[in-house]
């Protein structure tokens, strides 16, 4: 199927999975018990990113609930990565629009209509996503609500608005909803951000996508009508891997800032992403001095401000690796 050709149907759910053979069963009995559907035309695609496991085994299962007004595919991507996952996903679906949930993301039994209607009533809108709350396995640490949005936790209250993507607020890419025309005709086939591939875990990839939905004038909204259970196990909310996460979101913080900057603008943002993250990270280490053995969620944005500051040098080094690996070619 051509990616520009307008979808034939009302809606996809698409799930890209990496060895989620356990938790893909959970997710897709939610999904088909969804109410308010009756007369909708939609499907749901499985988008297995490279598998180790049974994932193939339980997509086919549940391709045996397939009637005339739904659907269950599965497609099986080759190159590692969320970002190729989710072209992959844009690229096989048939829905206007195209929403995105991840294997951990459990949505309420309203949540596909409630994204469908939201997009029929804001025609203006590129993107959308609503209220995303925590399922923790064990209890977060104190404070950490000051830092759940990095992981993908987001209640903004009860009224819609508009998302502010000059300063980078913006939705999470799990249990987002897209507009395909708008994704279509906006977002480039190959982006910067791949997903967290490494060790340094960049992230990115989300931002960096709807950041080119806001380029070419669409708008990217909260509703609160949508909501999702995110399930937190006890390792994601452990020291090594919350701070490996910081620095993997504070590194690209530069990059993206320059997809909706012009030119003149580009060595402006490079000094002040240096001076303004500077500033943020010694008022941290001044205000929590004595405390950093044992405050996490202070260590955390700790390292989120140095990695920020430090991501004007890490783009010009990715853009100088490209430059050589170019003339090596």
């Amino acid at each position: 199927m051509d990616k520009h050709t307008l979808g034939s149907l009302d809606f996809t759910v698409s799930i890209p999975t990496y060895n989620g053979a356990k938790r893909l069963p959970k997710v897709l009995d939610l999904l088909l018990n969804q109410t308010g559907v009756e007369n909708l035309n939609w499907e749901i695609i499985i988008i297995d990113n490279n598998s180790k496991d049974d994932t193939n085994k339980i997509s086919e299962y549940y391709q045996n609930f397939s009637n005339k007004n739904f659907s269950v595919r599965y497609f099986l991507e080759k190159e590692q990565g969320i970002a190729f996952a989710r072209m992959r996903a844009i690229n096989e679906a048939r829905g206007e629009f195209i929403a995105f949930i991840d294997d951990d993301n459990l949505p309420a039994n309203d949540w596909v209509l409630q994204s469908y209607l939201f997009g029929k009533e804001h025609p203006q809108a590129g993107a959308w996503s609503g209220q995303i709350h925590g399922d923790f396995e064990v209890n977060p640490p104190k404070d950490f609500a000051r830092i759940q949005a990095f992981l993908a936790i987001r209640e903004h209250g009860l009224k819609p608005y508009l998302f502010d993507a000059d300063n980078l607020r913006l939705p999470p890419g799990a249990a987002l909803v897209v507009r395909k025309q708008a994704w279509c005709e906006s977002v480039p086939e190959q982006l910067v951000f791949k997903g967290r591939l490494t060790k340094l875990m960049v992230a990115g990839d989300d931002t960096e996508a709807l950041l080119y939905l806001h380029k070419e004038g669409w708008e990217i909204w909260y509703n609160p009508a949508m909501h999702i259970d995110h399930q937190i196990p006890h390792w994601r909310l452990e020291k090594d891997y919350l701070l490996v996460l910081a620095r993997g979101c504070g590194l690209c913080i530069f990059q993206l800032r320059l997809i909706n900057a012009k030119n003149w603008q580009k060595p402006i943002l490079f000094v002040k992403t240096i001076l303004g993250n500077l500033h943020r990270l010694l008022h941290h280490l001044i205000k929590y001095r004595g405390q950093l053995e044992s405050n996490l969620i202070a260590v955390f944005e700790i390292n989120f401000y140095l990695a920020s500051m430090m991501s004007p040098f890490y783009s010009l080094r990715w853009k100088l690796d490209k430059i050589f690996k170019t003339r090596s070619i």
